[in-house]
């Protein structure tokens, strides 16, 4: 099979970390980078080994030689870089959160399935080696808790694209996406949530604690903050196993896992490199090889649940 051809949509930081990933990746290779800034492009096809820059989204999704569509965007632009992609017939990574809104994510999801091109989500906790562990690991017995945390300071600036909503700021969207998508990974959809917290000037919402309940009692604490820092860590406690994840928890280097009658055991991650990236890439590159236009291990009907959580506890927020 020839080499997977990507083209970066967007030249901020976690487009040129995703980039970097996928030309040292074997099996694949940036093709293009594209922009709005075509001097941004240009600069940034250069450190990836790129060969064509683009100066706008829309030339970048209809260029013949890019197989898969890297979505970087700020939030409020996914919808417009995936729909571009998807109507060539390009395969779209989108960076988490899936979508700005709720009604956005659904007409992503709707058009990618119409069409039948591939379209996931790039949560790359879900991809984490540590957490896929833990995720077979029946020792948990049934899980009763999890616990997240996400929270740093950031300067108020009414100009960041974490404070300005018109590019989808607020510490849920960002921040909060990680918590409360370890408690969905671990515990589904939770019956009801219950969501405090305060805004910001600009209007998004600056932090965030929420009770997320499920059957039978279980329950989910997450928070996220722009104002505060916190410990980044996490637990999933089950009838017969603890999971203890180091800091940061999204992508864990340590866990340490303990319970009645056991040793307590420590798994560190064997190459730091593979923290989440490259599994998210592979995954793409396999479904495609598969003909499958959606991810078992990061479904849609994920991703469009997530939104309506986040949506959720948005709206709780004054």
């Amino acid at each position: 099979m020839r080499d997977l051809a990507w083209g970066i949509a967007a030249t901020g930081g976690i487009a040129r970390t995703v980039g970097a990933v996928i030309a040292a990746e074997p099996g694949m290779r940036v093709a293009a980078v594209g922009s709005r800034d075509l001097g941004r492009a240009e600069a940034l096809a250069a450190t990836l080994g790129a060969g064509t820059a683009h100066g706008s989204y829309a030339e970048l999704c209809a260029d013949p030689a890019v197989d898969a569509v890297y979505v970087a965007t700020p939030h409020a632009l996914h919808l417009e870089v995936a729909e571009a992609a998807i109507a060539a017939g390009k395969a779209v990574l989108c960076e988490k959160p899936l979508a700005a809104t709720v009604a956005d994510a659904e007409r992503m999801v709707r058009l990618a399935r119409e069409a039948g091109v591939f379209l996931m989500e790039a949560l790359w906790m879900r991809f984490d080696p540590l957490i896929r562990m833990l995720a077979r690991d029946e020792r948990f017995g049934e899980i009763r808790s999890v616990r997240a945390s996400f929270g740093f300071a950031l300067p108020y600036d009414p100009a960041h694209r974490l404070w300005a909503p018109e590019l989808g700021g607020g510490a849920l969207l960002d921040l909060g996406i990680y918590p409360m998508g370890l408690a969905q990974h671990f515990l589904g959809q939770p019956e009801s949530t219950h969501f405090t917290g305060s805004a910001a000037a600009s209007g998004v919402d600056a932090e965030a604690g929420g009770l997320m309940r499920y059957p039978g009692g279980r329950r989910a604490l997450v928070e996220c903050s722009l104002v505060a820092a916190y410990a980044n860590d996490a637990s999933v406690v089950g009838t017969g196993m603890r999971a203890d994840l180091d800091a940061p928890f999204w992508a864990p280097r340590r866990v340490v896992l303990s319970g009645p009658g056991m040793e307590p055991e420590e798994h560190v991650l064997d190459d730091p490199a593979d923290n989440g990236y490259a599994g998210e890439l592979r995954e793409v590159r396999d479904c495609l090889a598969q003909g499958r236009a959606e991810s078992a291990i990061m479904p849609l009907d994920d991703s469009l649940a997530m939104m309506r959580m986040l949506a959720d506890a948005r709206s709780q927020i004054s």
